[in-house]
């Protein structure tokens, strides 16, 4: 009998894994995290762990803050549309704006970039964005993971996680606790719906047959609806070093209505204003092609105010020249009231 033919020796590659890729991502990469590197870093990207060390002498009860997220179903319009290259900015912006709410300063960021099969261009591009979000946090892309797994997404899709840790004095830790009867409300712009709501976004977009190109008060729609998340880091430490601000609310999925009680005492709740700031186009637009209901429109979008701080009466003004001359667009929004027995703890009205 002849003898059977030596098989063919199966590599990684065959069974959909590219580790040469990975390489080249890993080199493509070192450049924007290296411009993202500040005082602490002592290794970053390419090791088996990244190493950071706190400063000596700054802080005489450091307390980390570390917060993780993701982008959401965002991502299904950035793969149908090919838009990759703010993406990863959302990833950082998820992050730091939460961990920033204790009055934390993000020291560093990790990513988590898993897909079925690496595209080292697509790859490359979402993390240049993601390096471009901790420069406008000020915190170091220290590292993070590539994972390439057939079979586990489709083709020309990937998710993506971030992780972000920050530092606070013990003694300045933002948590609420202070709020009182009478406080002002201020409320900072948002970018547009940054990165929660689009389930529904998408489903209007499809339910309508909406042309993506068309366009929205000059600008084409699709440029509106993937719009950045905005970081906040900057101008918000800025004005914790100059007013004393006693609560700081990111405005995520839940809208105003879930996210500011979270930093509210029991016994007390937020009115808030409808008329203190303008509704921008987009979620007049959602409002419109898909019919939503006002309730239904504060609870799922931010509506305009992506971050909300809590500052007393007397420092509503400071508080609001300080934003201002940061780049931010700042309203006072609302106030501090007692809240009623069984009562929801934001009224917006």
């Amino acid at each position: 009998m002849k003898p059977p033919a030596n098989p063919r020796s199966l590599t990684y590659r065959d069974a959909g894994v590219d580790i040469d890729a990975g390489d080249r991502l890993v080199e493509n990469i070192k450049p924007f995290a290296k411009k993202t590197r500040r005082k602490g870093v002592l290794a970053g990207i390419g090791g088996f762990g990244a190493l950071f060390e706190v400063a000596r002498g700054r802080f005489r009860e450091p307390v980390l803050v570390s917060g993780t997220d993701g982008v959401g179903t965002k991502l299904k319009l950035a793969f149908e549309m090919n838009r990759h290259a703010t993406i990863g900015i959302d990833l950082v912006a998820m992050s730091v704006n939460d961990i920033l709410t204790h009055g934390a300063e993000p020291l560093f960021f990790l990513d988590y970039y898993a897909c079925g099969k690496l595209d080292v261009a697509t790859a490359t591009e979402v993390i240049r964005g993601i390096a471009a979000g901790c420069e406008r946090a000020g915190c170091a892309l220290i590292g993070g993971e590539t994972a390439e797994m057939p079979g586990m997404y489709p083709a020309g899709e990937y998710d993506l996680a971030g992780f972000a840790v920050g530092i606070v004095e013990k003694s300045r830790i933002i948590d609420g606790a202070d709020i009182a009867e009478g406080d002002a409300v201020l409320g900072l712009a948002s970018s547009g719906a940054h990165s929660n709501g689009y389930s529904l976004i998408r489903k209007i977009i499809a339910v309508k047959s909406v042309d993506l190109a068309a366009k929205l008060r000059g600008r084409p729609l699709i440029d509106t609806i993937l719009e950045p998340t905005r970081i906040y880091v900057k101008p918000v430490l800025k004005l914790v070093g100059s007013v004393r601000v006693k609560g700081l609310a990111h405005i995520t999925g839940g809208g105003l209505v879930d996210n500011v009680p979270r930093v509210l005492p029991d016994r007390l709740a937020a009115r808030i204003e409808r008329a203190a700031w303008p509704l921008p186009p987009l979620f007049q637009w959602l409002k419109e092609q898909g019919n939503v209901a006002d309730d239904e429109l504060f609870r799922v979008f931010n509506c305009g105010v992506g971050m909300v701080v809590i500052v007393a009466e007397a420092d509503a003004d400071a508080a609001v020249r300080t934003l201002k001359a940061a780049g931010e667009t700042a309203w006072r929004i609302g106030r501090i009231e007692r809240r009623r027995r069984n009562a929801p703890q934001v009224a917006i009205v």
